[in-house]
């Protein structure tokens, strides 16, 4: 049965009443291993992609649903020329002050959790085989676990993620450094998963570990629609 996101019912749904329709996947991984590569391959193969770090951009850009709130909480100087948040302010704050952190996230994760939930209804009525929820924070925030059919996680060692993200957001070695102390490590996230994709080699090679997530993942389902 289709669900309708405009009904009274269905806005007041949460992941869990979700759970059933189709597979949930959660896909994470350390800043600069290669979530995003891995969840493009999938959604090409079909698969539904809710990208809870792009959610976060959404609300936070200029008009972004978050905007008037952390206006409001952290005043003027957190929001730029353009109205989106000042990343890099926030950044530098929510690092130094565990409270800050704590009234940030307290703002943005609803407007994020409800976003999530009416794009997997919308993927779950468009028939998609199964839903992949790339989750930077999927280790550390401790409510995804349960929820999940399958954890795959994106891995490769800490000096290719430095290098990565000191290249792609120019950002400088100790504040890549900082931001993968505030992250689980590799051991702790690979301790969770059912599959591990190794990212360090050619796209050839990421592509064929791709297909090979995406053949196991329909054929678990496959398994445990016979089994039931």
């Amino acid at each position: 049965m289709a669900i309708d996101p405009t009904t009274p019912s269905a806005k007041q749904a949460s992941l869990d009443s979700l759970k059933g329709h189709v597979p949930f996947v959660g896909l994470t991984g350390g800043i600069g291993s290669g979530k995003t590569a891995v969840s493009d391959l999938l959604a090409q193969l079909g698969a539904g992609i809710i990208d809870t770090d792009l959610i976060a951009h959404q609300i936070t850009a200029p008009n972004g649903a978050a905007i008037p709130l952390i206006q409001e909480r952290f005043g003027p100087e957190f929001i730029d020329s353009s109205g989106a948040l000042d990343r890099t302010k926030m950044r530098s704050l929510v690092f130094a002050d565990p409270e800050a952190r704590k009234a940030l996230e307290t703002i943005t994760h609803p407007l994020i959790r409800e976003e999530t939930i009416r794009q997997a209804m919308e993927l779950i009525n468009a028939k998609v085989p199964y839903l992949v929820f790339v989750v930077p924070l999927l280790i550390e925030s401790g409510n995804w676990l349960s929820l999940l059919d399958d954890l795959v996680v994106v891995d490769c060692p800490e000096e290719v993620q430095i290098e990565r993200v000191m290249h792609r957001s120019k950002l400088p070695r100790n504040e890549v450094e900082r931001i993968l102390k505030a992250q689980a490590n590799r051991q702790e996230r690979i301790a969770h998963a059912n599959v591990v994709i190794e990212n360090q080699g050619s796209l050839a090679d990421l592509q064929a570990r791709v297909l090979e997530l995406h053949q196991k993942i329909l054929q678990n389902q496959k398994d445990r629609t016979s089994s039931s």
